[in-house]
Formats: structure tokens, sequence, C-alpha cells
């Protein structure tokens, strides 16, 4: 599930360390049959449609899991004169801006861009990424705990702040998470470049916990997830994906009637992911064939149950679970990209000088 988490920049000689898992073939890059994709750790796909692609194409699929997904663009910028791959799949809206002004990416309309939204579309003028997945960063709340607590849950970011919610909520540190800076720039979003740090020390002053990422705040945390109860978590409230309640349906050793967990859709931001074909890539050819097929219906369709995320081709089916017990959020926030880019590095800052300190 979604371990994307992210390092900045400045965290020394590690960045440059890349590591190959998952792979479908242990030649490197140079071999021109062979296509590399470096990705975050949560790439996966089921292996009959790998091989679909492998037999369409003529092309054989290697994979770099390369840790998580900030870091893995952080390191795609400083290796990308020497890339370690064709592909780059991960890079999603709120750290866009660095792999583009970092010139991570060579031009390419992919087949098949027709049929994504083009909401999703945020690079439509020069094509240097293709969106291939969306989903929500959404507070997600403990059912039974509220049940049992005769509490409503929270519905919005104003409700979190409110006293009978005091030290209910666990949230991942925004300057090592990607959910946690899409939860910050969701409040920047809903409260203005002057009202969200008021927001902030609010929910400070109201108990929220900071972590330093998902799988912190999800398995050790959060009351409301199968792991969290095992590790004696005692926060009902948990910045996560509006795709978590049908995955502790799907994961469950026996499938609970409803989900156990509940989102809080007033308090979801919307996360496009994106892949791009690297600059210096020593198969373009190969690149340009796993983009189209990024695209294409069949992975469009294995993809949810797979990482959790939702389709962005307009005909694309999404699983019952998805439809039944973790929809997409109606009306998540959004923020333009350049916006996102012109203030990430200083809000984080502030962020982080306000909450952690």
């Amino acid at each position: 599930m979604h371990t994307k988490t992210f390092v900045a920049a400045a965290v020394g000689l590690g960045l440059l360390t890349l590591s190959a898992c998952g792979s479908t073939d242990t030649k490197g890059g140079a071999d021109t049959r062979t296509v590399t994709l470096v990705s975050h750790d949560s790439w996966a796909a089921s292996k009959n449609v790998i091989a679909d692609f492998e037999k369409q194409s003529g092309y054989r699929l290697r994979v770099l899991k390369d840790g998580d997904a900030g870091q893995a663009v952080n390191k795609a910028v400083l290796t990308k004169d020497n890339p370690q791959g064709d592909v780059f799949f991960g890079v999603d809206n709120t750290l866009l801006s660095r792999a583009l002004d970092n010139g991570l990416f060579q031009p390419y309309a992919a087949k098949g861009l027709d049929q994504a939204d083009p909401a999703f579309q945020l690079d439509r003028a020069e094509h240097r990424v293709t969106p291939v997945d969306h989903g929500d960063i959404c507070v997600n709340y403990d059912k039974a705990y509220f049940d049992k607590h005769k509490l409503k849950p929270p519905r919005t970011f104003a409700d979190l702040a409110d006293p009978k919610y005091k030290n209910l909520l666990v949230t991942e540190n925004a300057a090592t998470s990607s959910p946690g800076l899409g939860f910050l720039l969701g409040s920047a979003a809903s409260y203005g470049d002057k009202g969200w740090e008021g927001y902030w020390k609010k929910l400070k002053a109201n108990g929220v916990k900071v972590v330093d990422g998902w799988e912190q705040a999800y398995y050790q945390e959060f009351s409301g997830s199968s792991e969290g109860k095992k590790a004696g978590g005692d926060r009902p409230l948990v910045v996560s994906y509006a795709s978590s309640p049908p995955a502790e349906v799907i994961y469950a050793k026996k499938k609970p009637a409803t989900a156990p967990t509940g989102v809080s859709e007033g308090t979801c931001f919307r996360q496009v992911e994106f892949a791009g074909l690297l600059n210096h890539a020593k198969n373009p050819a190969g690149g340009k064939a796993f983009l189209d097929f990024l695209l294409s219906k069949e992975f469009q369709q294995d993809m949810p149950l797979n990482m959790f995320v939702y389709p962005v081709i307009k005909d694309a089916k999404v699983p019952a679970e998805f439809t039944e017990y973790g929809p997409a959020a109606k009306d998540p926030a959004t923020m333009a990209p350049d916006r996102i880019a012109a203030n990430r590095d200083q809000w984080v800052s502030s962020w982080t000088s306000l909450v952690l300190k």
C-alpha cells in the first residue's frame, strides 16, 4: 500500500545509492531489448499484465525500485545525465515542479493520452510527463472508536481543530512524507497563504501527533487498521488515503460486511502520479512503448488492486470494492502546480518551525 514518503534533496550521499528490486531481467538498460523502469517502492503490477506488455512490445521489463517517492525523484535528478533507466514512474503533483525544473524528462505524447481525463494532464503543453493514476489523501477514522464513544467523526479540516477531537489525530511529517505534504497542501488550499499557519497552530494546540512516515502512522499509531490494532495504536484519526478502507476489507483474513474505517471527505487533497521518458535514456523506443502501455485499458484496470490508486483513462473500470468501500472524493482540494512550485519549500520550512519546534 502507500509508502510514498520522501527525503529532502540535501540528505547526504545516501541519495546516490540505487537498489535493483523486482527485476524481470538482470541485464542493464544498455540492452535495447530491455526497457528499464525506475520507480518508488509502491510500484506493482500483475505478472500476466507485464507478460502481455513484453509479448506485445517485444521488450523485456526491468524494474528498479528506488525507495519512497521523493527519495526516488531526488536520486533521478542527481543521476539525470546518466540515468539508471528509461522511464521514471511515481512523481506526483506535489513534487512535479522539482522534476520538470531539473530537466528530468524528454517530451513524448503517449498513445492513449486522448483517453486520459484532461484534469490530470498537468503538463499538456510539453508532454514531458504522462498521467498514470490518481488518488486522494484524506483523514481516515476508526469507526469502532467513534461508535463506542458516541462521537460523530470529523468531516472537515475545521472539525479536526475542535477540542472534542483533542489528541486523536496522527499525521505524517510534511518534510519527510508525501501524504504529510499533501495534507499540508490541502490545508493551504483551504485556508489560503495567510491562514494555514493559524490553522496548524490550532491543530498543534489540539494535540496532533506527527510521525515520520505513512507506515508508522497507519500501521503503528492508527487504532483503525488491522496492524494498528495489533501494535496498540491509540489514535483513531490518521492522514492516509481514500483507498485505505477498501484495502482493509480486501486484505482482511475474514472479510467484514463493512469497512472498519471511514474517510473524512472534507479533508481530502487530490494526488496525481506521472511517468516520463528520462533524458538520455538508453532505450527511448522501449521507454515510449512502456508509456503507451501504462495508458492501456489493460494496465489501467489492473492497477487499482495492485497500487490502490484510481485510473486516469475515462473508460477504465474500478473494482467493486473501491466503489463500495472507498470511492474517490467528490470534491477534493486541489492546487495548481505553479502555486505548489512557488510555495512548497517555504511552506514546509515554516510548517517545520511551527509544528515540530
